[in-house]
């Protein structure tokens, strides 16, 4: 067991050196280090419309689960519906061929807030005085 783990250690070892020798050499030629790559998209949350059916229906089908009764929560990625939850619970609707984890999360939270009773601001006690 101990010679397993000292091959493991020697093999990532080796790696690291491997990858720091490529990242050395990258800097010389190019003298800099690439910026990594960040993908810009404008993503909206809102309760779905009349309009979104035929994208809830294709998530379904995606999905393999039949649509849900109700109002859904959908998330949009640059005008595409990707994602989809109920707002009475259930399973999340997904697209398959688009990152939608980092949106699941959004969409639980836009559900719990739309459930919970908005608070009453400014309400006025009526106070009756006897005379």
């Amino acid at each position: 067991m101990l010679y397993d783990v000292q091959a493991r250690r020697m093999i990532s070892d080796d790696r690291f050196r491997t990858f720091a020798k490529e990242a050395d050499s990258y800097r010389l030629a190019h003298g800099t280090v690439p910026a990594p790559a960040v993908e810009e998209a404008e993503i909206e949350l809102r309760l779905c419309r009349d309009a979104d059916d035929p994208a809830l229906e294709r998530l379904a089908a995606l999905a393999e689960r039949p649509l849900p009764f109700g109002r859904l929560v959908v998330a949009l990625v640059n005008g595409k519906l990707v994602a989809a939850l109920p707002l009475t619970g259930g399973h999340a609707l997904t697209d398959p061929f688009s990152r939608t984890a980092h949106l699941l999360r959004l969409l639980e939270l836009r559900v719990e807030q739309l459930r919970q009773p908005a608070p009453r601001r400014g309400a006025l006690r009526l106070h009756r005085r006897h005379a």
